[in-house]
């Protein structure tokens, strides 16, 4: 499922939540650490959302033959 920005606005709003960024990096940010995540780990992440082959859109019933 992937949703817009304009969705995701929305759905902050109605939830009296507001769109927020940090104005500055955290001190406590180990750069090192974060590269080392990004090669390493995202990928494998990245690559568990994506299914192989035809599948089913229902959630309770299996693929069809």
């Amino acid at each position: 499922m992937s949703l817009s920005v304009a969705t995701v606005w929305r759905l902050l709003k109605r939830h009296g939540w507001s769109w927020q960024a940090p104005a500055r990096r955290a001190l406590e940010r180990d750069e090192h650490a974060v590269e080392l995540w990004k090669k390493e780990v995202w990928p494998q992440v990245k690559a568990s959302r994506r299914r192989v082959g035809a599948g089913s859109s229902s959630r309770t019933r299996p693929d069809s033959p």
